[in-house]
């Protein structure tokens, strides 16, 4: 499992303001009556260019409850914001990745001692690599990023703010079960994509569904499944581009199959600059089949059989577009696979 950090390890359409009492700025989502401020169903967040300010003003705005998982936490200001919260009465309650305790610790001792109910993840997934927090049972954020704040400023990340009850019910129900350390088949409410349950048909679907193109972010390639029905979608004529990781030509061999079959690659391989962490497919973009793909999920085989993940596929014009305008920066600026 792959995942940032130096030296790096192995392993739009503009929307009217959410209430200022809800906290939560909107990038993109459904379209609001300029007199009507109501909350759009889905809300994207852009990391590097909106931080985490987000995140904070959610954690601050919180009534009753925050259900948040985790698989890195290492931001001081979400931790006291978290403890403020607890002391206000707002039941905090936190899963932390047990396997990554040594980024973990520091944010696990200070939560505690503030009255934050914390656990480590259950040893039954790999890792618990899920990145998502439901508040007061509204809404649901499904994010790619980590809560590292040493990285927001020069990484690409996306988070989802999913309003959907369906979403936010599935999303507590399977947070209670595995805050409990007991077995769940996580509920998939209106378009959730669970690791290890559905995740690989979900996506492996998506690719090979698609018509006309595929943008893809993904910090990993070394799923077999993943990488040969990308070569497939190629072959038959879909327009693929890839934004990725490859420091030290790490995934060499996998785009070597992918441009050979003509698959456009734009790659980014300094472990302490531009950092493309975010994991996105988003498939015929611009037509009225479109579909995207935000998620903690990477193209890993621990990522989608092993691990604990959450991500979201949604058909949404406004997050789509959004996404295109960071996917076509991103790919002019990265190094082209030859």
């Amino acid at each position: 499992m792959l995942h940032r950090r130096l030296p790096k390890a192995t392993i739009a359409v503009a929307a009217a303001a959410l209430t200022a009492s809800a906290g939560i700025g909107l990038t993109a989502g459904a379209s609001q009556a300029a007199t009507h401020p109501a909350q759009a169903t889905y809300a994207l967040k852009t990391l590097p260019g909106q931080g985490a300010s987000w995140f904070y003003n959610q954690v601050n705005a919180a009534k009753s409850s925050i259900d948040l998982v985790m698989y890195e936490l290492e931001d001081s200001t979400a931790d006291t914001d978290l403890g403020n919260a607890a002391k206000r009465g707002v039941d905090v309650r936190v899963i932390l990745d047990q396997r990554e305790q040594s980024s973990n610790q520091t944010a696990y001792n200070y939560l505690t001692s503030h009255g934050v109910h914390v656990v480590w993840s259950w040893s039954k997934y790999y890792y618990t690599h899920e990145k998502s927090m439901v508040v007061d049972g509204s809404y649901v954020d499904i994010m790619t990023l980590n809560l590292q704040s040493q990285y927001y400023s020069t990484t690409r990340d996306f988070a989802v703010v999913d309003r959907n009850a369906k979403d936010v019910t599935a999303a507590t129900k399977t947070f209670n079960a595995d805050y409990a350390h007991s077995t769940i088949t996580p509920p998939v409410g209106a378009d959730l994509v669970w690791s290890p349950t559905n995740a690989q048909a979900k996506l492996t679907g998506l690719i090979n569904n698609a018509n006309s193109s595929l943008q893809i972010y993904s910090e990993e390639m070394d799923d077999p499944t993943v990488t040969s029905d990308l070569v497939n979608a190629a072959n038959r004529g879909v327009k693929v581009q890839v934004v990725g990781e490859n420091e030290s030509g790490e995934y060499d061999s996998e785009y070597t199959q992918l441009h050979n079959a003509g698959v456009q690659i734009s790659y980014y391989s300094d472990p302490s600059g531009f950092y493309i962490h975010g994991k996105v497919i988003m498939a015929d973009y611009g037509t009225s089949a479109a579909k995207i793909f935000i998620g903690s999920e990477n193209f890993s085989n621990t990522s989608l059989t092993e691990n604990r993940e959450l991500g979201l596929i949604i058909n949404n014009s406004a997050v789509e577009s959004s996404v295109n305008t960071s996917f076509t920066k991103d790919y002019n600026g990265g190094t082209k696979f030859s």
